[in-house]
């Protein structure tokens, strides 16, 4: 079976939820699970450098069997062709220019009586289940306006200059202490949560950063209540400002670099980013986040929470 050598063109930056494209890729996933990939989708996959945010679930319809995709994945075909990278198995830096990198659709089985090879060149109906997408970019758009509220929030805490700066000029804590940052998946119970943890140890004090009381300040364990306050009063006129937001995309490959910017009152702060986001803020009712140190002082975790309209 011949393999692409172009990468996936991908709707996803742009708020797409369906699309219709050729299969150009079906690849045996092992337990009677197989991968299709088609020129262009909808669908976002799980990025397999930085898995924050869940792939995409919906349907693909081809060979004229309705198809569930239970999961997203991202591809890579090298330049011998000879075979397809799956995820963690991807032996080369992301978008490695030799290489075309696929969406993999992951569907349970292939439609009755047809094999990968009688797929090859049909058309595909693509549906992205559009509930879970909306909860999810909710979520994400979360995750960076929290990074912004806490920058700001946490900004007296600095000795020194780190050296990053943010969109507003705030020392880039959220970059600089990143350890983690996942969006939960939705469920019929809520929507997506963003949990994001901070690592305060050494490598931060020497940039800067002081979890101790010093130069007038409580220590990070008590003001810890403040900070969140300051936090969540931010997040909350941000939401009231109804600001645009806006994915920009410098072409359509699965690996192009984008930005996620939001015209803020402040002014417009950009952030690379390849998840999905909401087009205003204006969709959010409301905006919240929690705040906990570890036991030992040297975690900082944000659970931020959406309520969409």
């Amino acid at each position: 079976m011949p393999l692409p050598t172009a990468s996936t063109q991908v709707g996803f930056p742009a708020g797409s939820v369906q699309g219709r494209s050729a299969v150009v890729a079906v690849h045996d996933l092992g337990d009677g699970r197989y991968g299709i990939a088609t020129a262009a989708t909808p669908f976002h996959p799980l990025d397999h450098t930085w898995p924050d945010q869940p792939a995409d679930t919906g349907t693909l319809t081809v060979g004229g069997a309705g198809l569930p995709v239970v999961d997203c994945l991202t591809g890579a075909v090298g330049p011998d062709a000879g075979t397809v990278a799956v995820g963690a198995d991807i032996p080369v830096r992301r978008g490695d220019e030799d290489w075309a990198w696929l969406v993999l659709h992951v569907v349970e089985s292939l439609p009755a009586g047809l094999s990968a090879d009688d797929l090859l060149g049909q058309e595909a109906d693509l549906r992205v289940d559009a509930e879970r997408r909306a909860e999810l970019s909710a979520a994400h758009t979360g995750c960076h306006l929290l990074a912004l509220a806490l920058n700001a929030a946490l900004a007296p805490r600095w000795r020194k200059d780190p050296g990053r700066s943010d969109a507003f000029g705030n020392p880039d804590f959220d970059s600089l202490a990143m350890a983690s940052s996942r969006m939960t998946v939705p469920t019929a119970d809520g929507g997506s949560t963003s949990i994001d943890v901070y690592r305060l140890g050494k490598s931060l004090r020497k940039k800067g950063f002081t979890s101790d009381a010093a130069e007038g300040l409580p220590a990070l364990a008590d003001a810890l209540p403040d900070i969140a306050k300051a936090v969540n009063e931010q997040l909350a006129a941000w939401v009231e400002a109804d600001a645009a937001v806006r994915i920009e995309v410098p072409g359509p490959e699965l690996t192009a670099r984008r930005r996620w910017a939001c015209d803020l009152p402040q002014g417009t702060a950009a952030i690379f980013c390849g998840g999905t986001h909401l087009h205003r803020l204006g969709e959010l009712s409301a905006l919240g986040t929690e705040l906990s140190l570890s036991d030992d002082g040297t975690e900082l975790t944000a659970v931020t929470t959406p309520r969409r309209r």
